[in-house]
């Protein structure tokens, strides 16, 4: 069961939890609770391998494709 939060980002609460630069927590969607396809999985598996691999936190668009097509996945016209 997948349960969704929602907040009044201008109530007090919500401006009191944020920390304290103001700028709200980034969420690793590989961390949320729900059921990720096969597809996705291998994916974010192989994505997590490359940035392992080159050291680099932060891939390009140009390695990610290059992930993508490492996967098999090409365009089709």
């Amino acid at each position: 069961m997948i349960l969704t939060e929602t907040h009044d980002l201008t109530s007090d609460t919500a401006i009191a939890s944020l920390p304290e630069n103001g700028r709200r927590r980034k969420i690793d969607p590989t961390t949320c609770e729900r059921d990720y396809s096969n597809e996705e999985r291998e994916f974010m598996q192989a994505m997590e391998e490359y940035k392992r691999q080159s050291g680099r936190n932060f891939p390009t668009c140009s390695e990610i494709l290059e992930v993508v097509r490492n996967l098999g996945y090409s365009k089709t016209n």
